[in-house]
């Protein structure tokens, strides 16, 4: 019953034609994807550019949901929309490197069940890097936005919100991150600590959706 569901459900649209409607029920994790789909097909589509590559990503989320540890997740849809950012984020990387012309840096993607300690560490060595580089070249705010914007898909106004700024300056805040990650710029040194707490307040809104974290240390850095 679950392999029927993720051919009608989730995954492209092409394959609703092979289902029997009438004998499909969806749980509560089927329902909640399906819940989320659209938004998450609009976060793909976003980064990728490209409608089947942004259904790939969608299904292979999909997929991740199914193996996940459902019983620690805070915030299902939060989780769905990181999962999905990450992967496409991965594959759009995965097309830069082999250019070798990838110029901004991105965190490792969500809970990975089958991971091996190794490779656990990796990502946190990755995330670590990707953190330093983001407090050496970007202010507190544009590192807010940045952050919340390109890895999260926050709405401009949800981050104009959180930093008590108005819309139009978040965009700018935006533009103007995205201008000095690609720019060989001095680097500014990094606080090991500051660099330590948002390492882990990244990480657990990578892993396990914990984004009201993750948006206090942004916002207090933002403030400071």
């Amino acid at each position: 019953m679950e392999t029927h569901l993720v051919e009608a459900g989730p995954g492209r649209k092409g394959a609703v034609g092979t289902a029997a409607p009438a004998m499909v029920v969806p749980d509560d994790a089927t329902s909640v994807f399906m819940q989320a789909r659209p938004g998450l097909f609009k976060i793909a589509h976003r980064i990728v550019g490209d409608t089947d590559e942004a259904e790939d990503v969608i299904q292979e989320a999909w997929l991740r949901w199914q193996r996940a540890d459902r019983t620690v997740v805070r915030n299902p849809s939060a989780l769905l929309r990181t999962t999905t950012a990450r992967l496409a984020i991965n594959l759009v990387q995965s097309a830069w490197k082999r250019r070798e012309s990838c110029a901004s840096p991105w965190l490792p993607e969500s809970t990975d069940l089958d991971a091996t300690p190794e490779a656990v560490a990796e990502r946190h060595d990755v995330a670590e890097g990707a953190v330093r580089l983001l407090m050496q070249t970007l202010t507190p705010r544009q590192r807010a936005v940045y952050v919340l914007r390109e890895g999260f898909d926050y709405p401009y106004g949800r981050i104009a919100e959180l930093l008590g700024i108005g819309v139009d300056n978040t965009r700018q805040q935006a533009s103007r991150a995205q201008e000095r990650l690609a720019a060989d710029r001095p680097r500014q040194p990094v606080d090991s600590v500051a660099h330590r707490r948002l390492v882990q307040a990244f990480l657990a809104a990578a892993q396990y959706g914990d984004l009201a974290h993750l948006e206090a240390v942004l916002s207090t850095d933002a403030h400071a």
